[in-house]
């Protein structure tokens, strides 16, 4: 009999069964034939604190010394600097107070990032507190600690039945015995809910597209900021040597292995080469990953009000590196009645009580 069945191996299935795998027998299921195949592993991967709505904000707070401290720390300094056209100023002065950034002179946004167009680029702002995340490293090492705790990971089983009778019969590939099962499907969890004769939360999975260019100009990218264009219009990161180009959309799909739409995605890298003075030139890869978003665009954990047993671990949007630590942890506590160190005006704004009528 398993304690804690968990089906999705993104980083909200790993991270909850490092938890709980020091409370009981942990089993994952993964689908695909690898960890963290849809948009675990097609994630920006960058901490900022003050990115998200207000329980986001509170979970990245209550985690940060996690990422920062265990195993060496998986952060890295990056930066994050707000770029706005001359004609962006309302949207701009919004952004610096949502996301906490300091505003700089345009000469300032040139000087660490060269290629910025002073014709086109009107404010500039910039965070010191936004780190790139070691995001495969984390992904293990939380595969790592429920193998070690006793536990299995296992790829290549979808689920395709879910009874209850007493415990929790899951059909994947095999059967598996679980006391309790936890829903980390990622943009499935529906899916699996309605499996499993849960009532659905409403998640709706958003896509969200990418471009890998080489380095603009031959500059060395290594030290400059990841950009972001006011209005969350579009992004670009430095990413080994590259840039990768972002046009932020958001647009409702069906669950799916996701693929960059080729109108969008030029329309971003538009967007983001108006700001620039070394034009887009050349495409090296692009894909595309789903973020799952709650009706209220909140992650949502814990049991599910009508039946314990059954507990979610969903709605991560595209915080789900970034708050993973006491996300889990919050997830681990409510499933074992365990006192969470969090407020509970955060632990109930992330219930899925409150997405029941």
């Amino acid at each position: 009999m398993i304690d804690f069945l968990i089906i999705g191996g993104g980083i909200a299935g790993l991270s909850a069964g490092a938890r709980l795998s020091n409370h009981g027998r942990v089993t994952v299921l993964e689908a695909e034939d690898a960890l963290g195949y849809h948009t675990s592993g097609r994630s920006a991967a960058l901490f900022e604190q003050s990115y998200g709505p207000a329980s986001v904000v509170e979970l990245s707070k209550a985690g940060a010394s996690f990422l920062r401290d265990e195993n060496g720390g998986y952060l890295t300094p990056r930066g994050l600097m707000l770029v706005g056209g001359k004609d962006q100023g309302e949207v701009f002065d919004r952004d610096i107070v949502d996301l906490n950034m300091q505003a700089i002179s345009v000469d300032d946004a040139l000087r660490r990032v060269p290629i910025l167009n002073p014709d086109t680029v009107g404010y500039a702002a910039i965070s010191k507190g936004a780190f790139d995340i070691d995001t495969d490293r984390l992904l293990q090492d939380f595969a790592r600690i429920i193998r070690r705790n006793g536990g299995e990971v296992l790829t290549k089983c979808k689920v395709s039945r879910i009874q209850k009778d007493g415990s929790w019969r899951v059909e994947a590939g095999q059967v598996f015995e679980a006391r309790n099962l936890v829903n980390a499907a990622g943009a499935w969890v529906d899916q699996i809910a309605a499996l499993a004769g849960i009532t659905p939360i409403g998640i709706v999975p958003k896509r969200r597209s990418m471009a890998r260019l080489p380095a603009p100009g031959g500059h060395d990218v290594r030290n400059w900021p990841m950009m972001l264009g006011t209005g969350e219009t579009w992004y670009a990161k430095p990413d080994a040597g590259k840039l990768l180009v972002s046009p932020s959309e958001a647009d409702p799909v069906a669950p799916q292995d996701a693929y960059a739409d080729d109108m969008v995605l030029a329309e971003g890298l538009a967007r983001y080469e108006k700001m620039m003075t070394q034009p887009v030139t050349r495409v090296e890869a692009n894909w595309a990953g789903l973020r799952s978003f709650a009706p209220d665009g909140t992650l949502v954990l814990g049991p599910d009000p009508s039946d314990p047993s059954f507990i979610w671990s969903a709605g991560q949007g595209g915080y789900g590196f970034q708050t993973c630590p006491a996300a889990s942890q919050l997830v681990a506590d409510l499933a074992t009645g365990t006192q969470s160190m969090l407020d509970p005006a955060v632990i109930a704004a992330l219930s899925p009580d409150r997405l029941r009528g």
